[in-house]
């Protein structure tokens, strides 16, 4: 909209200084005739602002002037909690509120304080997704979001790993949670959680509820992720590890006149560990259980007869 893009123009020369129309241009996404219609807007509204020609030329306000225009809307307000996360909220819609928001609040802070901000945005990134995980898509998150947001029953399919894998679900959506790049949403009958990329159709209907009083959204999902764990890891082995190599969750018994430490790992399985240790090589022993170090010398008896052929696995 025309007024909030002028209140725009405003701050950002309030807080950057002098700026140029193709500057403003490229900033608000709009056109540079555009930038010049409300650059005159705002002249004719007595907003002391002045240009000047030339290659080091642009906008600036006259020296001393602030505006006091700096209050949050109330989805700006909302989107500042996602200042952490400017891809998360790009993905909910809400990134030019986002951006609408900060400008707001720099140009409110006295020049100290904003040169402090600007040293810490310029020194710190957050960048939420691991390295080898491809973005998942996630078609129905803006929707998810508003039922979220206006206590909006959901009716969807979704897609689990167990069987049936497919099924129907109606949820009351309490919260959305961003795990390592993979958006998460916390509903009720339970409550429960789900992935929003396994949502595969999705309508939101007009019957409301009511969020559980009290509800923690920060606090359940601490809770969860514990359980996930205590779950995923129901079984231990033991293994002597290379003085190079750390294991998460691992507890150190004892050490050896090489260095090497007689260790216990919480496992997945049997499956789960076998693939896991192989990836160290010579660099672990397993011990125990008795199956798994019968298993990884099966393996590597299997990979030394492989290697061990000195034939060309392309000769005749």
């Amino acid at each position: 909209m025309k007024s909030s893009r002028l209140v725009s123009i405003l701050l950002l020369l309030q807080t950057r200084g002098r700026m140029t129309a193709a500057q403003l241009a490229e900033e608000l996404e709009v056109s540079v005739r555009t930038v010049y219609r409300d650059v005159e807007a705002l002249s004719t509204a007595g907003v002391p602002l002045y240009g000047d020609a030339g290659h080091a030329g642009g906008y600036r306000l006259l020296d001393g002037y602030r505006t006091r225009l700096t209050g949050l809307t109330a989805n700006e307000a909302q989107a500042l909690f996602l200042a952490g996360a400017p891809e998360a909220a790009a993905e909910l819609g809400l990134g030019s509120v986002l951006a609408a928001a900060q400008l707001k609040v720099r140009a409110a802070l006295p020049t100290e304080l904003r040169m402090h901000a600007d040293r810490i945005s310029g020194r710190f990134h957050l960048d939420a997704p691991g390295w080898y995980a491809e973005a998942e898509e996630t078609p129905f998150l803006p929707q998810v979001a508003a039922a979220v947001w206006n206590s909006r029953v959901l009716r969807l399919a979704y897609r689990r790993w167990a069987e049936p894998t497919d099924v129907e679900r109606r949820l009351e959506p309490y919260g959305l949670v961003l795990k390592a790049g993979r958006w998460y949403v916390v509903a009720g009958p339970g409550p429960r959680t789900y992935r929003v990329d396994q949502i595969l159709e999705l309508s939101l209907c007009d019957e409301e509820f009511v969020r559980p009083e009290g509800f923690d959204l920060g606090a359940y999902w601490t809770a969860y992720q514990r359980d996930f764990h205590d779950r995923l890891y129901r079984a231990e082995a033991l293994v002597r590890l290379a003085p190079s190599v750390r294991l998460p969750r691992a507890v150190s018994e004892r050490t050896d006149s090489r260095g090497w430490t007689v260790t216990r790992v919480p496992v997945e399985s049997v499956d789960q560990a076998h693939g896991d240790f192989l990836r160290l090589g010579t660099d672990i022993e397993v011990l125990e259980p008795p199956e798994l170090r019968e298993r990884m010398a099966r393996t590597i008896a299997e990979l030394a007869e492989r290697y061990g052929n000195s034939a060309s696995p392309c000769g005749d």
